[in-house]
């Protein structure tokens, strides 16, 4: 796999082996970040991250951190492989655990939060909570299978909606909650 744009750009980094991930592919990842637009000095939560490609693609593109959170131990491996590899971590942390219990655990929020969690095992209970991780004004970005559709509050504001081959890349905006 290759980082697509950035100051790292055209460097490479391993894939975990197996079939328990599916990395997002250069093109789709480039797209990705292209309607993300600007995320310089941004805070980035690559969930369900495999190779931590949106994790270091972020990096390269400017964001100011990103936390890779990684349940399946070889795809950690790699995650912490090519972190070392990539000389990003000062930038780059990954935590392994399971996505749905880091966010009953976790009390910190981010710029942007990207979910591109496993298309055979897709934990609604779970992606319906997930705007609750990004800060009010942030980006909440889903990769999906085409034809998905989640149950999520009024304060998110749905911004677009791609479909690339097998995978829809959706983004909200976050809201700030009326009290």
């Amino acid at each position: 796999m290759r980082i697509v744009a950035g100051t790292l750009g055209g460097r490479t980094f391993e894939a975990p082996r197996g079939h328990r991930t599916h990395p997002m592919g250069d093109k789709i990842r480039g797209a990705l970040f292209n309607i993300l637009g600007d995320i310089h000095g941004l805070s980035v939560l690559d969930l369900y991250a495999g190779s931590g490609a949106i994790s270091f693609e972020a990096i390269s593109r400017g964001a100011a951190s990103a936390l890779a959170v990684e349940a399946d131990k070889v795809a950690q491996t790699a995650i912490r492989r090519n972190i070392e590899s990539l000389g990003v971590d000062e930038q780059v942390q990954s935590v392994r655990i399971y996505v749905h219990s880091w966010v009953h655990r976790n009390n910190k929020t981010f710029d942007i939060v990207i979910a591109d969690p496993p298309y055979d095992d897709l934990q609604y209970k779970t992606l319906d909570k997930l705007h609750q991780l990004v800060n009010p004004g942030g980006v909440l970005v889903y990769s999906l299978p085409p034809g998905t559709r989640l149950v999520l509050p009024e304060t998110c504001q749905k911004l677009s909606e791609k479909t690339y081959g097998d995978a829809t890349l959706v983004f909200y905006r976050i809201l700030p909650s009326v009290t």
